[in-house]
């Protein structure tokens, strides 16, 4: 598999997932034209993308839906409590309802959608299995629940939000009641959750972490690293190569 963040942040969130010929993505919440760019940009032409993934109804991972799937007579694939909450593409033909913990085929994946916990009707986290290796998208997740447990176990590459460090977010500009939801359950993923999530819940088979979702307010990139590489200084028997995904421009494009 090859994987890409097209973009990663609270101002919108776009991941890539796919193989020579074919792609999908998880989420669209950048612009149609920012989505064409940026999948040229890594040398995907839009048009190898078969099908839109949505985690969940927040405008920063569906605003570009509409425009790009209308544009090119894409699928948008959501759970039904996430489309009878949201707007997602006036071409009702396009929309496609999963089951939640039902595996679907699509092309050469298997992909297998799993609740988390965030304030939305019906959040998800995303397992694509090709070739016997399985890529994740876990973001927007208020704590590390079981299924947050059992995908990092899985999995030989994550997409993982590391949102906020607690220090900055507690000392930061946002009102009380935004920080309050931050920092709860059907918040956002600290730095240090994240961290330890990986540190108690990985195996040696995860290759790759994309830290995400990284707030530009109350967190720093290169803390988010250091935080997690720090941990898992405890792990004598992983060797994960830590990357960051930025909110203005892609990732490099990994092979799987």
């Amino acid at each position: 598999m090859e994987v890409c963040s097209l973009a990663s942040s609270s101002s919108g969130n776009c991941f890539f997932v796919g193989d020579k010929k074919t792609g999908i993505l998880i989420d669209a919440g950048i612009s149609s034209k920012r989505i064409v760019n940026s999948l040229l940009s890594i040398g995907k032409k839009p048009q190898q993308i078969k099908a839109v993934f949505i985690t969940h109804e927040h405008s920063d991972h569906i605003k570009g839906v509409d425009v790009f799937c209308r544009n090119f007579n894409i699928p948008v694939f959501t759970n039904e409590k996430t489309q009878n909450n949201s707007f997602l593409c006036s071409d009702s033909k396009l929309i496609k309802v999963f089951e939640n913990n039902e595996d679907f085929k699509l092309g050469n994946f298997e992909i297998l959608a799993l609740k988390k916990s965030h304030k939305a009707a019906d959040p998800v986290i995303f397992k694509i299995k090709s070739n016997n290796k399985i890529v994740s998208v876990i973001t927007d997740a208020g704590y590390c629940c079981k299924n947050v447990h059992e995908t990092i176990k899985d999995s030989n590459f994550i997409f993982l939000e590391s949102n906020h460090d607690v220090k900055m977010l507690h000392e930061g500009p946002y009102p009380w009641h935004v920080k309050n939801w931050i920092k709860s359950d059907l918040g956002h993923l600290s730095n240090l959750q994240a961290s330890l999530g990986v540190l108690e819940h990985s195996t040696p088979k995860l290759k790759q972490i994309v830290l995400s979702h990284i707030s530009r307010t109350n967190n720093i990139p290169e803390l988010a690293k250091k935080t997690l590489k720090n941990l898992l200084k405890e792990r004598k028997d992983t060797n994960i190569d830590i990357s960051l995904a930025l909110d203005n421009q892609p990732t490099n494009l990994f092979v799987v």
